[in-house]
């Protein structure tokens, strides 16, 4: 009988801890491929690139209201980790919305939560880019315990310092041109012929300065969520008349500690001047001008970007062992 007893118990300790083994295994496996996942006010799209196993990657795209369409050259660092490309409700390949009462800072790290949470992921890094930012400084805030470090790309912490930025950089346009912005914007004429040409100018020096190809550009337009765009932000990147008009945040920035790397474009809306005073104001925090590159880094230059974005990682994943 005691032998008996003895085998029983040694097959059920063995066959627990196979069961403990294929548990922690299922845990830490991230499949490829794309799905959705339910959020507060509909589905939102993800697709996962790469099966690495370090710490994966969580992209949270620009806007409010573009999509994860941008980040396609990021797809190169998969073969370290998981990179997990998501676009916000209201944009991309998620659902669409039209109930403003779904497009809230709060409802949007909600739903960042959520696929971290449908994801079964413990830990990630945050990559977030203009508005992504933001959205990732918020997250970090309410759910630290889940980020292993932060990539604050060409950030958006602050409407009033963003404004002041672009106000700046509006006047290194010619005289005609800022006359047509002043005038349409004290006119609230935003579907102006003449101010859509201006923003256009605009948006050459300084938020994309290489030319996409025509098929990647009808590609952005059909996902960008131009609603939620205009309901949070306002016509264009440097008018504002949205519900983030009154946003700032810039006093919470000294509350991360975990790493962070700050990047920007040589000649970014989010200037230079204005990143480097930011990463002053996070711990130990690095930084990474991006050359000939405007808001839109991975367009631009991406080798550049993609360097200093796996240098980073690296470091970063060396240091926790």
């Amino acid at each position: 009988m005691n032998s008996s007893f003895r085998n029983i118990s040694s097959i059920m300790f063995a066959a627990f801890f196979i069961v403990i083994l294929t548990g922690c295994d299922n845990k830490q496996k991230i499949e490829e491929g794309d799905g959705y996942v339910e959020v507060t006010g509909g589905k939102v799209w993800y697709n996962i690139k790469g099966t690495g196993d370090h710490t994966p990657v969580l992209l949270l795209h620009g806007g409010p209201g573009s999509s994860s369409f941008g980040f396609e050259p990021y797809k190169k660092l998969g073969k370290d980790r998981p990179i997990i490309f998501y676009d916000q409700l209201g944009s991309g390949r998620s659902d669409r919305i039209t109930d403003t009462t779904l497009m809230t800072v709060e409802r949007y790290v909600e739903e960042v939560e959520k696929l971290r949470q449908e994801l079964d992921l413990e830990k990630v890094y945050l990559h977030g880019q203009s508005w992504g930012t933001a959205l990732g400084l918020e997250y970090y805030l309410k759910y630290p315990e889940h980020v292993e470090g932060i990539i604050f790309s060409s950030p958006y912490f602050s409407t009033k310092k963003w404004i002041q930025d672009a106000n700046e950089l509006v006047k290194t346009l010619p005289d005609s041109i800022q006359t047509i912005i002043r005038t349409n914007e004290k006119n609230k004429t935003f579907s102006n012929q003449e101010y859509q040409d201006a923003v256009a100018l605009f948006y050459s020096k300084f938020l994309r300065r290489k030319e996409r190809p025509q098929a990647k550009k009808d590609s952005a337009s059909k996902y960008f969520g131009t609603n939620v765009y205009e309901y949070m932000w306002g016509p264009s990147e440097f008018t504002a008349t949205g519900t983030l008009l009154n946003y700032d945040r810039i006093n919470k920035l000294s509350e991360v500690d975990v790493p962070v790397l700050f990047i920007t474009g040589e000649y970014d809306e989010a200037r230079p001047e204005t990143v480097k005073y930011y990463q002053s104001l996070v711990p130990d925090a690095e930084y990474a001008e991006i050359s000939n590159s405007g808001h839109a880094t991975l367009n631009d230059n991406p080798e550049e970007a993609l360097s200093a974005i796996q240098k980073f990682l690296n470091n970063t994943d060396k240091q926790k062992k």
